[in-house]
């Protein structure tokens, strides 16, 4: 064999190796990718749980780790829809650092359990109890929503399962024409949440949103669409990741006196009562499909008035702790 076939040999072989590595980094990043990420970031969220029970400092201080990933998540997800492409690299990076910080949030659960911890038993639940919540009032925005639990209970937790639906009244406008990607907004829920009779998600409980994609109306294009979606729910001053889409929009009488300054700390009392108005019915002029997409039916701007009741459908379980409440 001569030189220049050992060398042509020599340049297949080195070939052959690269090639595996070179697939992985050029390899395309799809929405599937980015929805495992936030898969991930619950699951870090519910090791911070485990932890927070034997070490509520070391808990505070990844959570807020995990408040960064999760943004970054979300700005992740946004880019790969407005740029179509996503780097390799930048989601492996953001994916190694959630499993690093799981890694720790485990240790660190390790380390502090006592050398003999029994194990919880679930809470029983009886066939009576799951009969009497397995209806949901949809009439109308402000009934108490009960859901029958599929997953598991315990006695320190309760966890709100996928496709339980909650009224969100939104505490600020949002418009097409104005909101930008990105844009954070905040709501609160209308009706106490209760899963096989428990309390899970009180009346007054701040939903926060984010507008993932929008696309304004224009001379050339009179379907203005805005995309939104909530990641979070917020109560008894503790927060936790959600995935949530909005079904159906609803108009409200808006909101009245000092409501927006209340009612993150209202009670089921307060909202109940009447300080956040009434509803009236569908909001006209809009139109919701797959994935929250709100498109404007009558060559408008997509318009949601301050008031305006989102109903939200849980695309992921949250695991609620009955512990913190006072």
């Amino acid at each position: 064999m001569n030189l220049r076939h050992r060398a042509l040999l020599g340049a297949v072989a080195l070939a052959i190796i690269a090639a595996p590595a070179y697939a992985q980094q050029s390899s395309t990043v799809t929405q599937a990718d980015v929805q495992r990420l936030q898969d991930n970031v619950y699951l870090a969220d519910r090791d911070l749980s485990q932890l927070r029970s034997r070490d509520a400092t070391r808990a505070t201080q990844l959570g807020t780790e995990l408040d960064d990933l999760r943004d970054e998540v979300v700005y992740l997800k946004v880019k790969l829809r407005k740029e179509r492409t996503l780097s390799r690299t930048e989601y492996s990076d953001v994916r190694d650092r959630i499993e690093d910080l799981r890694s720790r949030a485990r240790s660190d659960v390790a380390a502090a359990a006592p050398a003999s911890t029994p194990t919880p038993a679930p809470a029983p639940s009886s066939a009576a109890n799951s009969a009497t919540t397995a209806s949901r009032s949809t009439s109308a925005p402000g009934n108490t929503t009960s859901t029958p639990s599929t997953t598991a209970t315990t006695a320190s937790s309760v966890e709100v399962p996928v496709g339980t639906e909650i009224d969100v009244r939104l505490q600020n406008a949002l418009n097409s024409g104005t909101a930008q990607v990105e844009d954070r907004f905040e709501g609160a829920t209308l009706a106490d949440v209760i899963v096989d009779g428990r309390l899970a998600i009180p009346a007054g409980s701040i939903f926060r949103g984010v507008v993932t994609a929008v696309e304004p109306g224009t001379r050339t294009n009179r379907t203005s669409k805005m995309t939104v979606s909530f990641d979070q729910v917020t109560l008894n001053g503790r927060s936790y990741p959600i995935r949530g889409t909005v079904t159906q929009a609803i108009e409200g009488e808006g909101i009245r006196g000092e409501a927006g300054r209340t009612a993150a700390g209202a009670g089921v009392g307060a909202i109940i009562g009447g300080i956040l108005g009434g509803f009236k019915g569908a909001l006209a002029g809009i139109l919701i499909g797959g994935g929250g997409t709100i498109a404007a039916t009558e060559g408008k701007e997509v318009e949601l008035p301050q008031g305006s009741v989102l109903r939200v459908r849980m695309d992921s379980p949250v695991q609620i702790d009955t512990q913190t409440r006072h």
